[in-house]
């Protein structure tokens, strides 16, 4: 039985307690002292709670007190080591000083963890002391939990030394809490995605980090992708989450940066003095500073001038701004969300994007994939327009079977080139709910929805090329990189670019070659659609098994 008691002792680690001497509840010289309780003796009288080292904390002018306290510890528990630590303080009741103080404390001491547990006493001390240890701890420059000490009770046979209770600050170990917290996490990532239950395992992760991200950051966000992949909607979304946990008080504030050029762009960004410029009537606040203390959100950032561009840098970095026309700055603290279907290294390489601008919101960035990425998630998106449309239309719709089969079978072909993404696809939707008698969708109407949609397409190849030459763009850059591909002319770009989307969605080489040289099969000119391929990428030192793994 000894040698077990020995080894468990040797296993055991040193429990150590860090704590504030409380000028009154330790209080006492005289005999009648220990009919009190003092909770920094009494948290060594506990039979259950071994302390093997015990740093007192106190200001100077406590001398005597402390002596006592520590006397009295070593009477009731010799096992334990006491020591004193004083601390300067000249009012123990500023928030500032005691934090430093305790900080400093902290840095200094020799922590070893591996060998030593460590309970941070928080009963004693002022309030601020105790708040202060508090922090200290959840931010794991004191390491180790807390422990709350409590006077025997008058209705309960208890011990003069009271009880105890540790606190882990550690939340991931209380089952209850952890479950609330996944709870309030998926609340929100189902907030962020409409209440639409996306099935695209991809996106599902990419919009869990955006609000893991958004809820814990008030960095700068930039949102990529095509157009009408959701990039206004999602921006949105982020301020109502960050606005219903009381993250930001001020507006949701939004512009598309296609729209303005010029004087007008600064003026409206930044504001003006009346007399600015001629039509300057009266003053203009701007929206950065209709954003304070809220969220702005600036799509298609790419379009932004060098002016504007170099404005908007210093109101970022400095929170202040000059408006048009004026000398006295003006200040603004807001959260930049931004937009763009561009490729803005490619910008900075052509030199019509400020590169420390780009560095400055490019921290964190998300890329939306288009509708095409997604087509596991039309089915459920189709199921929130019918939604959508009912709420517009005042009426409830409704699809038949054969219908709703067809539009989803066309919808996730490869028929489907959906230029606009979300945007057409809304469209769509819409048109049908509108035409439907009675609120139900036959299968007429998506025959008719169908004819139109692939005329429009057909009549209009350059918006269906440009949904895909995002695409290219992208693969283009990763397949040669931001400065090789910015280095490219126009010509040779655009084509590689094509070239590169139809690989990525080929299954096979000699399958991307008889899309790609179709009309010379047409007229017998092409003997070996993939050797030609082959060739085309080796001029770009380009592989093909590359760009599959690229693109999947």
């Amino acid at each position: 039985m000894y040698k077990a008691s020995r080894e468990k002792s040797m296993t055991r680690k040193s429990t150590v307690v860090l704590g504030m001497l409380g000028p009154t509840l330790d209080t006492g010289k005289t005999p009648e002292r220990w009919s009190r309780w003092r909770p920094s003796v009494a948290l060594c009288q506990h039979e259950d709670l071994i302390v093997d080292r015990f740093e007192l904390l106190y200001q100077r002018r406590f001398d005597g007190l402390a002596g006592t306290v520590m006397g009295d510890v070593r009477h009731v528990s010799p096992e334990t080591d006491i020591r004193g630590h004083v601390l300067e303080l000249d009012d123990p009741w500023d928030f500032e000083a005691v934090y430093g103080a305790l900080h400093d404390f902290a840095r200094a001491y020799p922590f070893a963890p591996d060998r030593e547990e460590y309970l941070i006493h928080i009963t004693t001390g002022t309030h601020v002391a105790q708040i202060c240890l508090f922090l200290l701890t959840e931010s794991r420059y004191l390491p180790g939990r807390l422990i709350q000490t409590s006077p025997p009770k008058r209705d309960r046979a208890e011990l003069a030394a009271g009880s105890f209770t540790i606190i882990d600050l550690d939340l991931s170990k209380y089952d209850r809490i952890a479950s609330r917290f996944q709870k309030e996490q998926r609340e929100a990532v189902s907030f962020l995605k409409s209440g639409i239950e996306t099935r695209n395992a991809g996106y599902n992760r990419l919009i869990e980090r955006i609000e893991h991200v958004a809820i814990a950051s008030r960095a700068p966000i930039l949102l990529m992708g095509p157009t009408g992949a959701g990039k206004s909607q999602l921006a949105r979304k982020i301020y109502d989450l960050k606005k219903g946990r009381r993250q930001v008080s001020g507006d949701f504030v939004d512009l598309n940066c296609a729209t303005i050029r010029g004087d007008g762009a600064m003026s409206a960004l930044f504001g003006h003095t009346k007399g600015a410029f001629t039509g300057a009537l009266k003053d203009r606040p701007g929206l950065l500073r209709k954003a304070h203390e809220g969220v702005l959100f600036l799509d298609e950032i790419g379009e932004l001038g060098a002016d504007e561009q170099a404005m908007l840098l210093r109101a970022i970095e400095e929170k202040a701004f000059l408006p048009v026309g004026s000398d006295r700055e003006v200040r603004s603290e807001f959260q930049l969300l931004a937009g763009t279907n561009r490729d803005l290294s490619l910008e900075v390489a052509a030199g019509r994007f400020r590169e420390d601008l780009l560095a400055r919101i490019n921290l964190w960035t998300f890329r939306l994939p288009g509708l095409r990425d997604r087509v596991e998630d039309i089915e459920p998106n189709l199921e929130y327009e019918l939604d959508a449309s009912a709420r517009l239309l005042g009426v409830r719709i409704t699809m038949s079977r054969d219908a709703r089969e067809r539009f989803l079978r066309f919808a996730t072909s490869r028929e489907a080139l959906w230029p606009g993404n979300f945007r057409d696809f809304n469209a769509a939707v819409t048109r049908m709910a509108t035409l439907a008698p009675g609120g139900r969708i036959g299968l007429p109407i998506v025959e008719e929805e169908i004819a139109r949609l692939a005329e429009a397409w057909r009549r209009a190849p350059a918006a269906g090329s440009a949904g895909a030459g995002e695409g290219g763009e992208d693969l283009l850059v990763a397949a040669l990189g931001a400065r090789r591909a910015a280095a490219l002319d126009p010509f040779d770009r655009a084509q590689l670019a094509e070239v590169l989307r139809v690989l990525k969605s080929a299954r096979s080489l000699s399958e991307a070659g008889r899309v790609l040289f179709a009309a010379s099969r047409a007229k017998k000119k092409s003997v070996n659609d993939a050797d030609r391929l082959r060739k085309y990428l080796a001029r770009f030192e380009i592989d093909w098994s590359e760009v599959v793994a690229e693109g999947g």
